[in-house]
This record gives C-alpha cells, sequence and structure tokens, in this order.
C-alpha cells in the first residue's frame, strides 16, 4: 500500500512538472512519510497538440457561406476547446456556433484570418499547445458569372446550332444552372449550354448563376443576353428591264433581293432550276442579278428565285414569282384623230397611235414622210397654215420597230373677223341711262359671240342682256365704272374650239354718278335762335337748263330759283331744307336730292361746357394746364373767362396756364357770346384746380445676386407706391440706359432686365418716373450697386486617377469645381453628349471601352434666367482593351517518341512588355514560378484539365485578362496508337515478303495454271487511287470478336484499331502534340494525349 502511493506521489508531481504556472493543477500535497523510499525515474508528461481541419470544401470562401472547422485530440475525447482568429481568442457571435465539446466551430457569416484551437482536459484542466493554422480567405461580394455565346448573330435561323457558356472567374467547385426567359432550364446544370438544333421556342433572354456545397451558396445571376430566332428573309423578285411581256431577241433582267448581306441566289423558271435548263443566260457573282440577253419563245414562264447564306448553311424559300411572256410577230400600230377633215388656225387636233400589244412603246411621227420631234403616243397640234398635210406614225422598243401606220390628211383654215356698231344715238350716258351694241360676221352661220369691255368679258346680269346669238349687248341702265369702256366681240363656232380675232373697239362714256346739287346755308349755324335770318343757295355745276325744285322735311316750296332766305326765324321755320334739279321734257332726267340742311330753332339759353386738359383731379408742380370753354348747340360764338368770379384776360375759347404751382389753385369758370347776333349764353359750371409736389420712386433688386458674371442675367424693379400711372426711365452712373447696352424693359419700363450681363454694365443704378399721360417726370430714385465680374467664373476639372490611358476595368472618378461665388448646379458631358448625373463628382467603378472620349463640366444657377458658365477643360480618356494572355502549345509532333511531357507558353499579345505570369489549371492557381512556360505530363495532370494564364507587370496595365482554357487530351493513346500502326505496317511488309519467297519456291507451275486467281489482299498504288472509296480488303479479315475484345494492358481508353478508326490528327486549332513516353513500363509504350 505504501509503495502505491509513492508511485502516485511521483507521477502527479511529474504531471505538474510538465505545464506552464498558469496551467498547472494544483493538488493538495500528501505529509512525507518517515519510512525512507527507494530513488524511483518517472517519464515527464508532454500533453497533445490538437488537430485542425476544415471539414467543409473550401477556404476561400463568400459572405453568407457558411464555413466549419473541426479541432480534435487523437485518442481522447475528455477535452474542451478553445478557438483563436488571428492570435485572438473567439468570443460568441451570432455568426459562429460550438458544438457541446467546442470541437466543431460552424461559422454561418464567414469572416477571413488565421484559425486555430487549443484543447483543455475536462478532468485535470492540462492545456494543449496550438494547433496547426488554417488561413480563411473571404471575398467581398459574391462573384457574378460572366456569359458568352458561340455565335454572335443578331438573329439565328430554325435549325442553327448556339452553345452558351457560364463561368465564375473566382474559386471553384461551382454547379451551374440556366434560365430562360426568367424559368429554369430542367437537366442544364454543365457549364456550358448547347441547343443543337434552334425554334422561335428558343428565342428570349438566356441568364445563368452558380452554386456550390451541401447548403447551396449562390452566386448572383450574370448579366442576360438575348438571343433571337427568326425566319429566314424571304427574297423579293423584281423586274428590273421594262417589259414583262417581250419579242423574241429583246433582253430581260430580274434582281433577287434579301433584306440582309451575304446571301446568294439560285434562279427558277416554272419551279425548275435555269442552270438545268437550255436557256442562255448571265449572273452577277452573288447571283443577286439575272439576265436573259436574247429571249425566244422557250423562256417564257414564272421566274422565281430562292436565297441562300452559304456560310451558316442556311436556305430560303421561294420569292414571289413574275410571269414573262414572249410574242412572235411585231405588231403595225393604229393611227386615230378626233377632229375634223378641215379645221381653222388655232384649233387643236389629237392624233393617237396605238399598239394594242405589251408596253413600252416609243412613237415616231411623220408628216408629209418627214419625221417630226414627238416621241408620245399622243400628239397635239395647235393648229397653223403650215401644219397641214398628211400624218403617219410608227413605234419603237429596244431594238425592236414596228410597220407604219396608216396615213390621215389635215387641211388648216383662217378665222374671219366680226364687225361691231353702236345702235344708241349717243356715246355718252349718264347712270340709269340706256345703250345698245351690235356684232356680226359677213359670212358664214353657226357663229355666237363673246362681248369684252376693257379686253374683260362681259357677263349677263340684271343690267346686261344679250339675245340668243350672243350678237346684241344691251345696256338698260348704265353705271359709272361698270358699263364705261372699249367694248369688242369676238365669233365661236359652236362646239368647235375655234374663236376669230376681236372686232374693231367701240367707246361708251358714262358719267361717275348723277350731277351733284349741292345746297348751302349763310350763315352757317346748326341751330338758330328766334330774331335771327338766314338763306339757301342751290347750286349745280354740270351743263345748264336746269329748274329747281325746294323742300322742308319732303314738303314743296313754291319756289323754283336757286335761291331761299328766311328773314325772320320762328319756332316753324326749323326743318330739313333740301332741293332738286331737273331737264328735259319725253323723259326727264332728274337729279338726286341735294345734301339736307336741317335747321334747328332752339327757344332756351345755352350754358357752355367747360373741360380741363389733363383732365385729372391731381396736377403736380411744373405741369401745365388748360382750359376750353364750348357751346355744344350751333357756333359763331366768342368766350370770357373768370377764376373765382374775377374776369381774366382771355377772349378765346381755350387758355393755357405752363409751369403750375400752387399759387394756380382755385376755380374757373367761362361763357360765350354770339358774334354775329352777341347773343350772352349763361355761365358754365365751375372747375377746381390743385396743384401737388411730384413723388419719388423705389428701386429694389429682383434677383438674387447683384455680383453677376458676364452672360449672366439680371433684373431690378422701379415702382411708384400705390399707382400704375407711371413710366420709368433708368440711369446708370447718371447717365441714362441706351439701347446699344442692350437692356430689355418690363411693361411701362418698371423692370431693367440684362439678359446677358457684361462689364459694361457695372455701375450704379438709379431711376426716375413719368405719368404715363402726362409730361410729369419724378426725382430719381436711390442707388443700387451692380457689380460685374470680367470673366465669367472658371470651371475645373479635376481627374482621379490622373491617367489619360485606361484599360478596362480601370476605376476612374471626376470631379468639377466653380472658383466663384455659390448655388451651381453642376452639368456633365461625354463628347459635347449630356451625362444623365448631377453633382460634383462623376465616378466610374468600371471603364468599358464605350467610355472612351473627351470628358467635361459646367455650371449653371438661377431659375428664370439660367446662366450657364463655359465648358471646362477638357479632359481625353482614351480606354484600351485590356491585353490578353493566349496560351500556345510549343511540343510539336516530331517530339512525340523522345518526350511524354506537354509544354504551354503564355504570350500576350500587345505593345507592353516585361510581363510575368501566373498559370491555373481549372480555377486553382499553380504554385509555380512566373515563368512564360509550364510543363504538363501524365504525373502531374492524369485528367484532363483547363489550364489559363494571365500576364503581370510592375506598371500600368498591372494585368492583362485571362487566356481562353486550354484543354489537354490523352497524349498517351495518341503515341499508341501511332506505334501500333507502324508496327502494324513494319510486319506486315515482312510477312507478305516472306510469303512471296517462300510461295516462288514452293508452288508448281502446273497448280498456277490449274488454279485460280486468288484475290489479291493488297492493292498497288495505282489500284488504290482508282477506288478511293472502296473499304480497305482487310476488313474481311477482322472478325466481330475482335472488335469486341476487351483492351489490352495499357489500353486507357479501350480503343480498337480498325479500317474505320480515324488516326489522331490534330486539328490547327486544337495545337496538340504528341511526344514518347520516357517511362515505357508505366504507359506502355503508347501515347499520352492533351487536347484541348
Amino acid at each position: 500500500m505504501w509503495l502505491f502511493k509513492v508511485f502516485g506521489v511521483v507521477y502527479l508531481t511529474a504531471v505538474c512538472g510538465a505545464q506552464d504556472g498558469s496551467d498547472a493543477t494544483r493538488l493538495p500535497t500528501v505529509p512525507p512519510q518517515t519510512t525512507a523510499l527507494p530513488k524511483v525515474t518517472t517519464p515527464v508528461y508532454v500533453p497533445p497538440v490538437p488537430s485542425l481541419q476544415q471539414v467543409s470544401t473550401w477556404s476561400d470562401v463568400f459572405p453568407s457561406e457558411k464555413v466549419e472547422f473541426r479541432c480534435t485530440v487523437s485518442d481522447s475525447s475528455d477535452w474542451t476547446f478553445t478557438w483563436y482568429r488571428s492570435g485572438n481568442k473567439i468570443d460568441s457571435d451570432p455568426s459562429l456556433s460550438f458544438s457541446g465539446d467546442g470541437s466543431v466551430l460552424t461559422i454561418t457569416s464567414a469572416t477571413g484570418g488565421i484559425y486555430s484551437c487549443k484543447g483543455q482536459h475536462k478532468t485535470n484542466g492540462v492545456m494543449t499547445q496550438s494547433s496547426n493554422s488554417l488561413q480563411l480567405n473571404v471575398y467581398g461580394n459574391k462573384p457574378k458569372p460572366k456569359l458568352s455565346q458561340s455565335s454572335n448573330y443578331p438573329e439565328m435561323f430554325p435549325g442553327e446550332s448556339i452553345t452558351f457558356t457560364c463561368t465564375v472567374d473566382v474559386s471553384t467547385g461551382w454547379e451551374y444552372l440556366w434560365y430562360h426567359n426568367g424559368q429554369e432550364i430542367p437537366a442544364a446544370d454543365g457549364k456550358t449550354y448547347p441547343i443543337t438544333s434552334l425554334d422561335h421556342s428558343k428565342s428570349g433572354q438566356y441568364q445563368c448563376k452558380a452554386k456550390r456545397g451541401k447548403d447551396p451558396f449562390y452566386t448572383e445571376a450574370s448579366e442576360t443576353t438575348t438571343l433571337r430566332v427568326a425566319d429566314p428573309p424571304t427574297p423579293t423578285l423584281k423586274l428590273v428591264s421594262p417589259w414583262l411581256d417581250v419579242f423574241e431577241n429583246e433582253m430581260v433582267e430580274f434582281s433577287c433581293e434579301v433584306s440582309s448581306s451575304d446571301w446568294t441566289s439560285t434562279w427558277y423558271r416554272n419551279q425548275e432550276n435555269l442552270e438545268n435548263t437550255d436557256i442562255e443566260f448571265n449572273m452577277d457573282e452573288e447571283g443577286s442579278t439575272l439576265n436573259v440577253t436574247s429571249i425566244t419563245k422557250a423562256a417564257q414562264g414564272d421566274y422565281t428565285c430562292k436565297a441562300h447564306l452559304t456560310s451558316r448553311g442556311v436556305n430560303s424559300g421561294f420569292s414571289n414569282s413574275v410571269k414573262v411572256s414572249v410574242y412572235d410577230n411585231v405588231p403595225t400600230p393604229t393611227l386615230s384623230k378626233d377632229g375634223f377633215n378641215s379645221m381653222y388656225v388655232g384649233e387643236t387636233v389629237n392624233f393617237t397611235c396605238k399598239v394594242t400589244v405589251s408596253s413600252g412603246w416609243t412613237y415616231q411621227w411623220y408628216k408629209d414622210e418627214k419625221a417630226l420631234t414627238h416621241t408620245s403616243p399622243t400628239v397635239s397640234i395647235f393648229l397653223g397654215l403650215p401644219d397641214e398635210g398628211m400624218y403617219s406614225c410608227k413605234a419603237t422598243r429596244g431594238e425592236t420597230e414596228t410597220k407604219f401606220s396608216e396615213k390621215k390628211q389635215q387641211d388648216v383654215l383662217e378665222i374671219p373677223v366680226p364687225s361691231l356698231e353702236l345702235k344708241t344715238k349717243w356715246s355718252d350716258v349718264f347712270p340709269t341711262e340706256a345703250a345698245e351694241l351690235r356684232c356680226g360676221m359677213q359670212k358664214g352661220s353657226g357663229w355666237t359671240y363673246t362681248w369684252y369691255k376693257d379686253k374683260v368679258e362681259v357677263q349677263a346680269d340684271n343690267s346686261v342682256s344679250f339675245d340668243s346669238e350672243r350678237a346684241t349687248l344691251s345696256i338698260n341702265s348704265a353705271s359709272p365704272g361698270k358699263h364705261e369702256g372699249q367694248y369688242e366681240c369676238k365669233g365661236h363656232l359652236r362646239d368647235r374650239a375655234v374663236s376669230s380675232k376681236s372686232s374693231s373697239p367701240v367707246s361708251l362714256t358714262v358719267y361717275d354718278k348723277k350731277p351733284a346739287v349741292v345746297l348751302t346755308q349763310d350763315p352757317e349755324y346748326e341751330v338758330m335762335f328766334p330774331g335771327e335770318s338766314v338763306t339757301f343757295s342751290c347750286h349745280i355745276n354740270v351743263s345748264t337748263g336746269w329748274e329747281y325744285l325746294w323742300y322742308n322735311d319732303s314738303v314743296p316750296i313754291g319756289v323754283s330759283e336757286n335761291k331761299y332766305s328766311v328773314n325772320s326765324i320762328g319756332p316753324t321755320s326749323r326743318g330739313s331744307y333740301t332741293c332738286q334739279a331737273k331737264r328735259g321734257t319725253n323723259s326727264p332726267f332728274t337729279t338726286d336730292s341735294s345734301n339736307g340742311i336741317r335747321l334747328e330753332v332752339d327757344e332756351k339759353k345755352p350754358k357752355p361746357l367747360m373741360t380741363q386738359q389733363p383732365a385729372a383731379d391731381k396736377l403736380y408742380t411744373g405741369e401745365s394746364v388748360s382750359f376750353e370753354c364750348k357751346v355744344g348747340i350751333s357756333s359763331g360764338w366768342s368766350y370770357y373767362w373768370f377764376k373765382d368770379g374775377a374776369l381774366l384776360p382771355y377772349s378765346s375759347n381755350d387758355f393755357q396756364i405752363v409751369n403750375a404751382n400752387s399759387l394756380d389753385n382755385g376755380t374757373y369758370e367761362c361763357k360765350a357770346v354770339r358774334d354775329k347776333t352777341m347773343f350772352n349764353t349763361e355761365l358754365s359750371d365751375g372747375r377746381i384746380l390743385s396743384i401737388s409736389e411730384i413723388p419719388v420712386p423705389s428701386l429694389k433688386p429682383v434677383t438674387q445676386w447683384l455680383d453677376v458674371f458676364p452672360e449672366e442675367g439680371v433684373e431690378l424693379s422701379c415702382g411708384m407706391p400705390e399707382s400704375s400711372e407711371w413710366t420709368y426711365t433708368w440711369y446708370k452712373d447718371t447717365k441714362e440706359v441706351q439701347a446699344d447696352e442692350k437692356p430689355h424693359f418690363g411693361k411701362d419700363k418698371a423692370t431693367l432686365t440684362f439678359k446677358s450681363a457684361s462689364t459694361s454694365h457695372r455701375g450704379k443704378y438709379r431711376c426716375s418716373g413719368k405719368l404715363k399721360s402726362r409730361s410729369v417726370n419724378s426725382n430719381p430714385s436711390s442707388e443700387v450697386t451692380l457689380h460685374v465680374y470680367d470673366t465669367k467664373p472658371r470651371v475645373t476639372l479635376v481627374q482621379n486617377l490622373d491617367h489619360s490611358l485606361m484599360h478596362t476595368g480601370d476605376p476612374v472618378s471626376f470631379s468639377c469645381h466653380v472658383d466663384g461665388s455659390s448655388g451651381w448646379e453642376y452639368l456633365w458631358y461625354k463628347d459635347r453628349s449630356p451625362l444623365d448625373i448631377s453633382g460634383v463628382y462623376h465616378n466610374i467603378s468600371s471603364v468599358e471601352k464605350g467610355g472612351s472620349g473627351s470628358y467635361e463640366c459646367k455650371a449653371k444657377r438661377g431659375k428664370k434666367m439660367v446662366f450657364n458658365t463655359g465648358w471646362s477643360q477638357a479632359v481625353k480618356l482614351d480606354i484600351k482593351e485590356r491585353p490578353k494572355a493566349s496560351i500556345i502549345l510549343k511540343t510539336g509532333w516530331s517530339e512525340v517518341f523522345s518526350t511524354d511531357s506537354l509544354v504551354l507558353e503564355c504570350k500576350v499579345e500587345s505593345e507592353y512588355k516585361n510581363w510575368t505570369f501566373k498559370w491555373s489549371k481549372g480555377r486553382e492557381l499553380i504554385n509555380t514560378s512566373s515563368s512564360e512556360r509550364h510543363v504538363a505530363t501524365p504525373h502531374n495532370d492524369p485528367e484532363q484539365s483547363d489550364y489559363t494564364c494571365q500576364g503581370i507587370r510592375n506598371r500600368r496595365p498591372l494585368y492583362s485578362r485571362s487566356s481562353d482554357s486550354f484543354t489537354t487530351r490523352n497524349l498517351l493513346l495518341k503515341r499508341r496508337m501511332l506505334l501500333s500502326i507502324s508496327g502494324c505496317l513494319f510486319f506486315g511488309i515482312i510477312v507478305v515478303f516472306l510469303g512471296c519467297i517462300v510461295l516462288r519456291f514452293t508452288r508448281k507451275k502446273a497448280e498456277v495454271d490449274e488454279n485460280p486467281e486468288e484475290a489479291n489482299l493488297f492493292l498497288t498504288m495505282a489500284q488504290l487511287k482508282e477506288c478511293a472509296d472502296a473499304p480497305c480488303p482487310l476488313v474481311e479479315y477482322i472478325t466481330d470478336a475482335d472488335l469486341d475484345a476487351p483492351p489490352k494492358e495499357g489500353d486507357e481508353n479501350g480503343t480498337v484499331c480498325s479500317e474505320t478508326t480515324p488516326l489522331p490528327i490534330t486539328s490547327p486549332e486544337d495545337k496538340a502534340v504528341t511526344s514518347d513516353n520516357n517511362d515505357t513500363t508505366e504507359n506502355g509504350g503508347g501515347l499520352v494525349s492533351f487536347q484541348q
């Protein structure tokens, strides 16, 4: 028992000694025994080191992707664990979770860093050392796949194929999801989505995204790409030559038109390919134009065409058809005319030459067998005497010409002139009198007449009439201007367009009006007063022998003289006085009544009306004012003026006060006296005159700023308090604002606006008012100072990063600044085209090639009058496509038997030098040197892999675009096939050679003669050329068992070599290389292939 206790003490002491001071477990010490013990050596306890493993697959993850770590201590489960990230202990976090013993750390929202763990024994509290560390990289954003397609035509046609490719450039392990018009495509999970035969249902928007992991993490969706599937265009067949119905040996030309280019055409007649007929024709290089140069009867029919897009194997349907007819014989034209055999000069005769067969004819006309210049089918001839003769015609079309038509005779006669005479006795008449004229031909009948006055045709109306032949013109009531003038007449044959010359003219004079009768009064007072006298006179100034008639209110007065006097006016004298004149006896002509003179008799004494100008209640100091006194009844008055009852020294009907002041205030009156009868009126009503001082206007700015820039708008206002009856005058620096300063004034000049300010507008402004209705000017207003800067504000455009040459994918930022004032709104432009951007900054996170151009900005401010600054300096941004790397296969066919490695070289085709390179296999970076070459062998690439490379520089551009992927193929198989074929050929030649020698010495001659000749299994070169398509005779000796036999050891793909097995000859696009395998034991002396 004591020995057991001793060993326990020693063991615990060793354990405590192995721990550090902070982690050591303190146990109660056992009192030493007094009994001496033998010396025992105990090994020191070393705690185990935990092992850290990442349970999830990837060490580079994205936000929201789940990551799981596991920490374990071998051969024990009595541990709890503590976790560390980048040396810091991980505390509780909503995005973290731990298993019960802490051995599993699950991160739902990944945070990058270096993760490690430590274990602590559950029983004795012993703490282990830190585990191995694992680096966790977290990308900033979800990746976005790139979607590309194998064909970039604007539209595809049914039956064509296309392949879409979805690429995620970041990390690995992706599975792909494909979408068509927003709906997921079932069973499409590969990186590529091929469509082998397109139809219209495949049109639409295509998109892809990627996912990975058990609890899938999804990328963002790619950009959409549009696939448009349309039917091939239907060609349009057009006739280029003029006619569809032709004669033999004429030419016919067609064109076959398609809405897009790169199409060729095939021609058909009656649905039969023209190339399979005997018709002679020509076509252009694309076949779009067909020319049948010398057509025959056999070539008539329905012509159509088809279009072919050879590069894509697309054929259209038939075009519209055009029918061509071919005639045997040339026709004879028919000549007709629509006139008389005898016609007058000036008539028009129409000849018509017509070919009833086909169209497109050009006509040739002849008179008396001499060619005329006319070429139309119808000829209209305005006849003259030289046009008399015999007419004929013929027609031509191209090289085809008809015979002459029959001949037609045309006779031409002179037109006679009519005579005109006046039937009335006089040629000058008064208005309402009658007149008559007659027109006639000396010989001939069937004529009707047209009448003209002053070269204008006379029409019948209520005062003008004609007889049935229109030979007599009657005017029943002459009118001045209407019937006065030179009369002529012309004759016209009925139903013929034959008109004679005008007759000799006859003049008819019509006075403008009846003789005027003028009535006058002396004295000429409109209103008379009782006791006055008046005399009326009646005058007529045309001719003599007139007798006068007098009337008062239309009642005749028994007086026949030209004067009538009233000596003492009374109430019965009032009325309207008129007179008339007459002459003649049988049908006397009576003038119209004279003007009426109204004589008014007023028994009431009148009161004059006094008026004031200006008629304002308030006048201003310095104005002029005038008064007028007027008696509204009659005339002939003298006037007297009074101020406050005192007589003023004025005798006219008005007087004026110049430069009025407060001393002129008072009540003014007037009265009138008749100048011949001395009749006095009553006093007028009084008018009060009031004079006041002139007010001063108020000047205010309307626009926000009084410090403006050149070309900026500014507005000032001027106004009187509580009055709109003023107009204003503006002054700058004591001088009136002139029109050459280009001001713009508002209504009544109450506002002054400079729509485009300049330094000449700088100064102190004042205004003064002027009454609209009177010449009253106010004193100037207070001053307002307008400051105009010397120059427009300078706009500065700053670029960050400051490089004129950028490459696609680079970021760039611009800022726009104005060096003066405030309140600016910024406008952005690219190549002087506006951008939908506002604000001081314009940021481009990733430039594209289309972003190249000249960037500028400017600023504006103001609402009613917007002011725009000038352009900033232009910042030219030249965006080049980022250079792209490409992989070149350097191993050649000549090295196929000497090596089993594949040498790839990365090149960046650009003007930039000093590139280093990084290589990737699949989506994983190959940790090799930055050399431009990479060597791949079957050992380090047993599976087919995608290789890509990228160029790196320490100067701009800092990197290139990644190359297209280069896919390796099975080089081992190619090498084995080459060796097998060469071995078979070699041993086959040896066997044939030995067989020939044996047969030569063992076969008897008789047997040669008796036995039929066996088929020769090996053909000569001449036979091979003649039978290039025949199967190889050795095929007969390859049995099905041979074909179905399992592959030999080393045949990795189980390939059987047969006559139909293609040799592994790689296309130039694959750029494949074969080489010998140095390790013949492992590869069986075969070939290893790398295929893209």
